[in-house]
């Protein structure tokens, strides 16, 4: 494959270092976004001359376009953006405050179209670009006690289905990239976790939460083969604009799917019901 540029946020840890590492090694050149200068010189490290960050907080809309107008003009042009910035929220929903929500969407949804919004217009000038947001397979399914994350996801899921077709014509492609459970510090030191204050939820919270900390660092997908997933994503022809990608995210989202569709099927004659008779 030609040699790209991409533009991935958040490549300190998890995906998006493992993405990053992959695609230096494909030989690619890779900016990265980070949030302080330990992690810059970590990251550039990795291969000098090939391996560029910026630091940058996603949420700062004004600083996103300064980042992409520097990376056109002194680096080179975007061909792939890969959206993976972000963090999970764990917490039941009458116990955490709306200002967690707040703060979930404007990194996980704003963060996201900010980036998006300011590497479009060179995308579309050229005609060519691939746009990967790294949603989850909690944007097609729910779990209690993640309902702020699950409400990002969804609507980071939707954008990304719409804007698959505003930009098609453009020669521009849209992928949902969504992860199952893969060994990253998402449910760890990158977790934001209310404080349990209602005793009405602890059974069915204080299990999942548990279970969740001892399973953290123990996942069964593995970043350095998602990335790889990502190159042959990128060199298909015809990409899709969804991909799962883990063994468990397959079968829980096909398990999610199958529910849904019995429950539209029990409920099909409410659901005719309600048109005007012709």
């Amino acid at each position: 494959m030609q040699s790209k540029t991409f533009l991935i946020t958040g490549v300190s840890t998890g995906l998006g270092r493992a993405i990053g590492e992959v695609a230096l090694k494909a030989g690619h050149k890779v900016v990265g976004t980070v949030r302080n200068a330990e992690a810059k010189n970590e990251f550039e490290k990795l291969k000098p001359g090939a391996a560029f960050t910026k630091i940058l907080d996603v949420t700062e809309e004004e600083a996103v376009l300064r980042m992409v107008s520097e990376i056109e003009s002194e680096i080179g042009a975007i061909d792939i953006l890969v959206n993976n910035a972000g963090y999970g929220h764990e917490g039941i929903i009458e116990e955490s405050p709306l200002s967690e929500l707040r703060r979930q969407f404007e990194v996980n949804v704003f963060g996201a179209v900010s980036v998006i919004k300011a590497v479009l217009p060179f995308m579309r000038k050229r005609r060519s670009g691939h746009i990967i947001n790294v949603t989850s397979v909690g944007g097609l399914m729910t779990f209690p006690g993640v309902g702020y994350y699950h409400g990002s996801k969804f609507a980071l899921e939707g954008i990304s289905g719409a804007l698959a077709k505003e930009v098609k014509g453009f020669g521009i492609f849209v992928t949902a990239l969504e992860p199952g459970s893969f060994r990253t510090d998402w449910a760890g030191r990158s977790m934001t976790r209310t404080e349990r204050s209602i005793p009405d939820y602890d059974k069915i919270m204080d299990p999942l939460r548990q279970t969740r900390q001892q399973r953290s660092g123990k996942q069964p997908g593995n970043p350095l083969l998602a990335g790889e997933a990502i190159l042959k994503l990128i060199a298909s022809p015809n990409p899709p604009t969804r991909l799962l990608i883990g063994n468990d995210a397959i079968t829980n989202v096909q398990k999610a799917l199958a529910e849904h569709a019995k429950e539209i099927e029990d409920w099909a004659s409410i659901t005719r019901s309600t048109d005007f008779a012709e």
